[in-house]
C-alpha cells in the first residue's frame, strides 16, 4: 500500500468515527463500542476495495456488504453517508420517528444497505445465499460479511460456515470483529470462542488473523488477489471495542452507552482535532 492510500484510508476511518458519534449524540445513546471497532474495516471496504457506486446502488453485480452484527448500523451509515449514498445530515436522525436509519441495518429503509440484519447469526446465512446466487449468475463480485465475536456463540454461524466451505464460496470474505467483548461482558467469560483462526481453518476456510484497526493490514487481507479460488476467506480482526476514543475503549461495558451531551461533545472535539491534525502527519491507530 502506498503512503497516499494509507493516509486516505486512515482519514476515512476517522471520519466514520466522527459520523458514528454524531448519530449517537443526536440520539443520546447507542451502540458505540462495536460500531467504533469496525470503522477501519469499513473505511477500507468502501474506500479502496468494494466495487460499489453510490450513483448506482442497486447494480446487480456490485460487491455487497452484510453487517450481520446489525447493531453496528451507525458505523455502516457513517460510511455510506461519507460516500454520498444519502445526505450526511440524515445521520442525526438515527433511530428517531420517520428516520431512514433504524437502530439495526434495514435494506428497505436505507439507501446502500445490501441486507437487513440484526438477529445475530442470521446475517451469515443470508450472506451465503447472496454469494451462492452470485456464483450461479456468473458474477465476479464478492460478498463481505462482518460478524461479531460474541455472535460466534450462535449455532447458525457455524452452519453457515459449513455451507460456505462445502459450496466453495470463494467469492465470500468473512470479517470477524474480535473485539473481546459482547453485550454482557468479555467473550472469554460469557462463552469462550477459542482460536477463531484454527476453527475457521478446520471448517475449510482460508483464514488469517490481523490487527483489525490497521487499515494497511485490512487492505492486504481482503484484496481479491489474496482470495483462494476454492475457499471462502476468513479474516479475524483483532480489534479494540470502542477504538478511537480512549475513554470509550477503557469503559468496561461499552456495548451501548448513554452519556450526557457534554460527553459526546468532548469525544467529538477530540476526533475533529485529530482529523485537523492529520494534514500534518498526526492521527492515531488503535
Amino acid at each position: 500500500m502506498d503512503d497516499r492510500l494509507k493516509f486516505a484510508l486512515k482519514k476515512e476511518a476517522l471520519k466514520i468515527r466522527i459520523g458514528i458519534l454524531e448519530q449517537l449524540k443526536a440520539l443520546g445513546f447507542g451502540h458505540a463500542g462495536g460500531s467504533l471497532s469496525i470503522a477501519d474495516t469499513l473505511a477500507v471496504l468502501y474506500g479502496a476495495v468494494m466495487d460499489a457506486d453510490a450513483a448506482d446502488p442497486d447494480r446487480a453485480d456490485r460487491d455487497k456488504l452484510v453487517c450481520s452484527k446489525g447493531h453496528a448500523g451507525p458505523a455502516v451509515y457513517a460510511a455510506l453517508a461519507n460516500k454520498g449514498y444519502f445526505r450526511y445530515e440524515e445521520l442525526k436522525t438515527l433511530n428517531q420517528p420517520g428516520t431512514n436509519l433504524p437502530s439495526h441495518c434495514d435494506r428497505n429503509k436505507t439507501r446502500g444497505i445490501d441486507m437487513t440484519t440484526g438477529s445475530l447469526g442470521q446475517g451469515t446465512s443470508l450472506a451465503c445465499g447472496m454469494a451462492m446466487g452470485g456464483k450461479l449468475l456468473g458474477y465476479k463480485s464478492r460478498i463481505f460479511l462482518i460478524v461479531g465475536d460474541g455472535e460466534q456463540n450462535e449455532g447458525q454461524v457455524w452452519e453457515a460456515a459449513m455451507f460456505a466451505s462445502a459450496k466453495k464460496l470463494s467469492n465470500m470474505v468473512w470479517l470477524i470483529d474480535d473485539n473481546k467483548k459482547q453485550l454482557d461482558g468479555p467473550t472469554a467469560e460469557i462463552l469462550p470462542v477459542g482460536d477463531l483462526r484454527a476453527k475457521f481453518e478446520t471448517f475449510g476456510f482460508d483464514a488469517v488473523r490481523i490487527n483489525g484497526n490497521d487499515v494497511e493490514a485490512i487492505y492486504n487481507a481482503v484484496r481479491k488477489e489474496k482470495q483462494d479460488r476454492d475457499k471462502p476467506r476468513a479474516v479475524i480482526l483483532d480489534t479494540i471495542k470502542g477504538c478511537g476514543v480512549k475513554e470509550i475503549e477503557q469503559t468496561g461495558s461499552n456495548h451501548s452507552l448513554s452519556v450526557p451531551q457534554a460527553k459526546w461533545d468532548s469525544w467529538l472535539k477530540q476526533l475533529r482535532s485529530e482529523l485537523d491534525a492529520m494534514e500534518t502527519g498526526g492521527g492515531r491507530v488503535c
